[in-house]
């Protein structure tokens, strides 16, 4: 294996169990829990689900195994092993902005993202001390809004949620990343199973959350729904940030990289689904909204739990279940660029993580700020918060998903894609033709309409 630091050269997930858990714990995160519900709210349930699957289908698994082989292959970090490649392919230079694009994206969407999980580790505490007991809806939305206007309660928990982060990564792959996810992703799962249990025996409405999950409605399926797909399964993915570029640096030889990327979009998808199922009956019951947006999270689903028998506990779970699903992304946002960092200088892992870390925290203040009305900078009408995700989600990750295609698709030898995927002759060239003209079209489609 080549490669400047035996961080990245040597070492890998104990097992394939661990590497999968490691993949599918960087694409599960916020996206699945309250996102996808919402956007499935919005664009008729079944309809909407429909499409998904066939997205995840025709692009997440293809970029997912670019992604990954890409990075075994070489067995060095995202920058470091594009780098490697064009120096072997005798390709431009350029390339190299592929790895420069996933590291500021892991590092500028885990500074808002860390506030943003730090909102669910509160609201786990409010919950399970009493603090919403006995309050309407209006008066959760009053103290969700009492939360996002606080700068200190913010930063408690922004720090709280970046130093559980730094303890686990710098901890190294080993000891941390895998003994952390050992622990997380059963959690992970343990807690879905306990509020879809609770959600079908106490909401008294889970076959109408069921029915708007899965009923099609030929009429929802409409050119905007299947762009929101799109979307939603790309970002959902973590495509595009070099995430599973990073991991796949670290995966053992013998693993099947296209049975893990199909595994891993599986696990996505199947957290995405039963999320709907737990918040659908919910939100039916208590006569909310199923298209309410980021509010359903933080307000609706809030006061009804107030009101729900066991409230307080499943209340409580349920936001522990966000801050686990959080944290299993935030993770893999600090791998690119620290793993970067680590064959770049010699710093050991730990103050690597450190100093990485420190800064994350330190840029993750301007959201804070901007959200608690502290920071009034605007630019195009922006305020920092919105600039960075406008930046992130409508610029970085698109852009760098659609080069990760072009460049694996168009640049990479076929014998050394053939060979790390390890398909059948018919089988690749159906994936070549799907990475080289379905996904970046895709892509584009994605990346234009958030633009445009």
């Amino acid at each position: 294996m080549s490669g400047q630091n035996p961080t990245t050269s040597k070492k890998t997930w104990a097992n394939r169990w661990t590497f999968l858990l490691a993949a599918a714990g960087s694409a599960i995160g916020l996206g699945n829990i309250w996102k996808f519900p919402y956007i499935a709210g919005q664009y008729g349930g079944g309809a909407f689900v429909m499409l998904y699957l066939l997205c995840i289908a025709i692009m997440g698994v293809p970029l997912l195994m670019a992604e990954t082989a890409i990075g075994r292959h070489t067995r060095l970090s995202p920058l470091n092993a594009i780098k490697k490649l064009t120096s072997d392919l005798g390709a431009s230079k350029l390339w190299g902005i592929i790895g420069w694009m996933g590291m500021l994206a892991g590092f500028l969407i885990l500074s808002f993202y860390s506030v943003i999980a730090g909102w669910s580790l509160s609201y786990a505490w409010d919950i399970v001390t009493g603090a919403f007991n006995g309050m309407t809806t209006d008066q959760v939305g009053d103290a969700f809004g009492g939360l996002v206007s606080s700068a200190p309660r913010q930063i408690f928990w922004h720090t709280t949620f970046m130093l559980i982060t730094l303890l686990i990564t710098a901890r190294g792959i080993h000891k941390g990343l895998e003994k952390g996810l050992q622990v997380m992703m059963p959690a992970l799962f343990a807690l879905l199973l306990v509020m879809l249990g609770y959600s079908m025996l106490e909401t008294g409405q889970f076959m109408r959350g069921f029915n708007f999950m899965f009923s099609v409605d030929f009429s929802k399926v409409t050119g905007e729904a299947f762009v929101a797909a799109l979307g939603q399964a790309f970002f959902t993915l973590s495509l595009g940030m070099c995430c599973l570029m990073a991991y796949g640096a670290y995966m053992p030889a013998n693993n099947s990289i296209p049975r893990t990327a199909i595994n891993v979009a599986a696990l996505d998808t199947l957290m995405a689904i039963i999320s709907g199922l737990i918040v659908f009956p919910i939100v039916f019951a208590y006569g909310l909204e199923p298209s309410a947006g980021p509010g359903l999270l933080f307000v609706s689903l809030t006061a009804a739990f107030v009101h729900m028998p066991m409230g307080e506990l499943f209340g409580f779970l349920f936001f522990v279940l966000v801050g686990i699903a959080a944290l299993s992304s935030a993770i893999s946002l600090v791998e690119p660029a620290l793993a970067w960092l680590i064959e770049r200088t010699p710093l050991s892992r730990t103050v690597a993580t450190v100093i990485l870390c420190a800064a994350i925290w330190f840029v993750g203040l301007g959201t804070v700020f901007s959200m608690s009305g502290d920071l009034t900078f605007t630019l195009f009408e922006k305020n920092f918060f919105d600039l960075l995700d406008y930046f992130t989600s409508n610029i970085l990750l698109p852009v760098g998903g659609l080069l990760i295609s072009v460049f694996a698709g168009w640049v990479m030898k076929r014998s050394t894609m053939m060979k790390e995927l390890g398909l059948s002759v018919g089988v690749f060239n159906l994936w070549r033709a799907m990475i080289r003209v379905v996904v970046p079209l895709c892509v584009l489609t994605v990346l234009i309409t958030t633009l445009f």
